[in-house]
């Protein structure tokens, strides 16, 4: 379903001269990197390494291959344009192409007149159909450009939805082609247009206002019990694609020109087992905004993001709340 381009990758390594290569895959491919590494290593003989750390994103691009193999392929994700091209890297962002007629066209009397696509990584390639249906049924369709971390038109990060906030104001509402609730959350958050989710291989269309209204009312909730903080940890990311040290250094002096006791944090891997030993009072996080806003209720003590620890030391209003895009 979900092509890996293993022919691809084969003839990559093998135009490259690599006699190593390392691969690296997000939870839901792991399953076949057995198979891919069969593959690589009897069509190109070269030696491969299978990454085992965890994989979220091209974030997390595992940026010191180079002291173990000569290349890098990493799965399930684009490039993020803002991180710079190393040839030796090769993206493979297992796209799929499933005939998308029969579902998008049923959606036309249910959405309104002017509407914004959207997509992950993997059905990003659909939008063109997408928008050739539905203007072909009086629709009129837009189509958003991102910034420097967005690889394609219409594409929606986990952390970044601004190919959707490009376009807000044009349109009546959003289709967004994709599975699962992480990457049309990310819009969702991020917009105040209504939202439509279309998984384009079962043809399911949803609404996720209901899980993003209580994602939020769980943030305003963190916001509340953090106002009476007096010391915070502000954590920074050393994952190449999450690092936001001159955003965390702004944090910083903000907190300390409000009288607050402040502890700068850097880590990799942000967990309530990593974060146990530090006795403070509540946590600013600068790296994925997605670790506070989806995981708060795992953490003995209030996590904000950035924009959320704005409205704790009063320099933005409540009704001003936004999206933490990285």
């Amino acid at each position: 379903m979900f092509d890996l381009e293993i022919e691809n990758i084969v003839a990559w390594i093998r135009n490259g001269g690599f006699t190593s290569v390392a691969i690296q895959l997000p939870e839901g491919l792991k399953l076949r990197a057995m198979e891919i590494s069969d593959r690589l290593s009897q069509d190109t003989g070269a030696d491969v390494l299978i990454l085992g750390y965890p994989c979220y994103g091209a974030c997390d691009l595992f940026v010191d291959y180079h002291r173990y193999a000569d290349a890098l392929v990493h799965f399930g994700h684009s490039p993020i344009p803002s991180q710079g091209n190393d040839p030796n890297v090769m993206y493979i962002e297992a796209k799929a192409s499933p005939d998308i007629l029969e579902a998008v066209s049923s959606l036309v009397p249910l959405i309104p007149q002017k509407i914004g696509l959207l997509a992950t990584v993997q059905y990003v390639n659909l939008i063109p159909k997408a928008k050739e249906i539905l203007e072909g049924m009086g629709k009129k369709v837009f189509v958003g450009t991102g910034d420097k971390r967005i690889c394609y038109p219409g594409q929606v990060l986990g952390c970044n939805c601004s190919t959707a906030t490009a376009i807000e104001n044009k349109v009546d509402a959003f289709l967004f082609l994709g599975e699962g609730d992480f990457h049309p959350l990310a819009a969702a958050f991020g917009v105040k247009k209504p939202l439509i989710v279309l998984n384009p291989i079962t043809g399911e269309m949803r609404s996720i206002d209901d899980i993003r209204d209580r994602i939020l009312r769980k943030r305003f909730a963190a916001i509340e019990s953090a106002m009476g903080a007096e010391s915070f940890l502000v954590i920074v990311c050393g994952k190449v694609g999450q690092n936001r040290s001159v955003i965390a250094d702004d944090v910083i002096r903000k907190m300390k020109a409000a009288g607050k006791k402040v502890y700068k944090i850097m880590l990799d891997e942000i967990s309530p087992t990593s974060l146990m030993s530090y006795q403070v009072d509540a946590y600013v996080n600068t790296a994925c905004p997605r670790i506070a806003m989806d995981d708060s209720v795992r953490y003995s003590r209030p996590m904000l993001t950035v924009t959320e620890a704005e409205i704790v030391l009063g320099l933005r209003k409540w009704d001003d709340y936004c999206f933490d895009s990285i």
